[in-house]
C-alpha cells in the first residue's frame, strides 16, 4: 500500500496528511485553524470527507487546538493514546516543562499566553493502548506507536518505508532549536531518549516533526550517542 505524504501547516504546527486507501491526519493543529485546513485540503484537490482518521501525536494544547472542529469538517474517527483521553474530552490545556535553559524561557512566555486560549471538547472514538494500533485498516502500510517522554501518551506514525511523525518527540528550528535535536519541553527527558531507541529498532530513516522541516534520523542518533 503506498502512501503519499501532504504537510498542511495548521498555526505553529506542521500537521499531515496520510493518504493511502484512505486517508489519515496527524495532530490537530493550533486553535482556530480549520481555514488553513480547508485550504490546504483545497489545494491538494483531497475533500475533506476523505479523511478517516485523525490522530493526535499528543494532547498539549497546539496540537488539540482544531480537533473538534476537524473532526466536524471531515466526519472522521478521533484517536488518541488511552492516558491523554480526558484532556481532549474535557478541552483541559496542558503543557510540559522546559528541559533545556531555552525551553524554561520560552515557557515562561507561552504559560502567558495560554489562559486566553480556548480549546472545545472534542469526542475521542479510539483510545491508542501502549500496544500501539495498526494503520492497515485505513489503507496506510504503518502503524501507530506509543512513544512517552514529551507527554506520557505521546505516540508517533511510523510508516513501513521509514517515515516517522513524531509530534513533539523531535523539534526543528527556530524560535524552538537551532537545528535538528531533542525538545526543549519533556515531562520525562530520560523516557523520550527511550522512546527514540525504540524508533530506532523499528527501522526510522526519516524524522517528520510537529516543529520544523523533515530531517534523516542520522541527526537523533547524534543526540542519544551524545546523551
Amino acid at each position: 500500500m503506498s502512501v503519499t505524504i501532504h504537510p498542511i501547516s495548521l498555526g505553529v504546527d506542521n500537521c499531515y496528511l496520510l493518504a493511502g486507501g484512505k486517508c489519515v491526519f496527524i495532530d490537530g493543529g493550533a486553535p482556530k485553524q480549520s481555514r488553513a485546513f480547508l485550504n490546504g485540503m483545497a489545494a491538494l484537490g483531497i475533500a475533506p470527507s476523505k479523511i478517516a482518521l485523525v490522530i493526535l501525536t499528543h494532547t498539549h494544547w497546539d496540537h488539540i487546538g482544531s480537533a473538534h472542529a476537524l473532526i466536524e469538517l471531515t466526519g472522521a474517527q478521533l484517536a488518541v493514546h488511552r492516558s491523554e483521553r480526558a484532556i481532549v474530552e474535557r478541552g483541559l490545556k496542558s503543557m510540559p516543562p522546559g528541559v533545556t535553559p531555552w525551553g524554561a524561557v520560552l515557557g515562561v512566555i507561552l504559560r502567558a499566553y495560554v489562559p486566553f486560549i480556548a480549546i472545545p471538547p472534542t469526542r475521542v472514538d479510539i483510545e491508542i493502548g501502549d500496544e500501539g494500533l495498526s494503520l492497515a485498516p485505513y489503507g496506510v502500510s504503518g502503524s501507530v506507536v506509543h512513544t512517552p517522554g514529551h507527554s506520557p501518551g505521546s505516540v508517533s506514525i511510523v510508516l513501513d518505508s521509514g517515515e516517522a511523525f513524531v509530534g513533539d518527540m523531535a523539534m526543528n528550528g527556530f524560535p524552538l532549536t537551532r537545528g535538528p535535536g531533542l525538545p526543549v519541553f519533556a515531562e520525562d527527558l530520560g523516557m523520550v531518549q527511550e522512546s527514540w531507541r525504540k524508533l530506532l529498532k523499528l527501522g526510522v530513516t526519516t524524522v517528520f516533526p510537529a516543529h520544523g522541516r523533515p530531517f534523516p534520523v542520522s541527526a537523533i542518533e547524534r543526540r542519544l550517542t551524545a546523551a
